[in-house]
């Protein structure tokens, strides 16, 4: 096998020239998203949409947004993603439907071994990274490689998630930890125990 193949398989592998060039062009890309006229939203999804492996016209990334590879991020429809993610890619990130992802947000397929002599070979590795459906992801969270975070899914801000997340759960703290179960209960809340009003509530029934 090749680097690539290697790197594919989520084995050991060290960057040849075939990464570099599609590390080159994911570059390239991301230097004309970050460079953007940050009101001109066509143009910035249009980047997007060539840069992802999967996308589509629902996709937006607010810039600035940093990845290595982008061919091997694969987002579901009313994918959003705030100001400074980055996204190490060196294995597939699979990210399902409404997946709302804020400010400052690290997700990480890449590593490195942790005995000093094979880790000084030049050597990594990335480990793939799955997202569920309805998911949100709070900011500052670190996502370390390997980890599956279930549907309906809320990461609290700051947490670093080295573990699965199973669906439906609230989930926070580093390292992240699954505080409860999200409810039906938690349809009557924005925020805390602020309940949400009767005049919104009028006006989605309205759509």
């Amino acid at each position: 096998m090749n680097n690539t193949e290697r790197r594919e398989k989520e084995l050991l592998f060290i960057a040849d020239e075939e990464d570099w060039v599609q590390m080159k062009k994911a570059r390239r890309l991301t230097q004309a998203l970050n460079t953007a006229d940050r009101a001109d939203f066509e143009k910035i999804r249009s980047i997007v949409n060539e840069l992802f492996g999967r996308s589509d016209e629902t996709t937006f990334v607010n810039p600035p947004f940093y990845c290595d590879y982008g061919c091997n991020i694969e987002v579901g429809k009313n994918f959003f993603a705030n100001y400074n993610c980055v996204v190490l890619d060196n294995a597939k990130v699979r990210i399902g439907d409404n997946c709302l992802i804020a400010p400052n947000v690290a997700l990480y397929t890449a590593g490195h071994p942790l005995h000093p002599d094979v880790r000084s070979s030049g050597c990594e590795y990335g480990i793939g990274i799955t997202i569920g459906d309805n998911v949100w992801i709070g900011g500052n969270v670190v996502v370390c490689p390997g980890v599956h975070i279930g549907n309906n899914a809320v990461i609290g801000a700051g947490s670093v998630v080295t573990k699965d997340i199973p669906d439906w759960s609230l989930a926070a703290g580093n390292p992240c930890q699954v505080i409860r179960k999200i409810t039906e209960e938690d349809r009557k809340y924005y925020f805390k125990k602020r309940e949400i009003d009767k005049e919104f509530l009028a006006m989605q029934a309205k759509e």
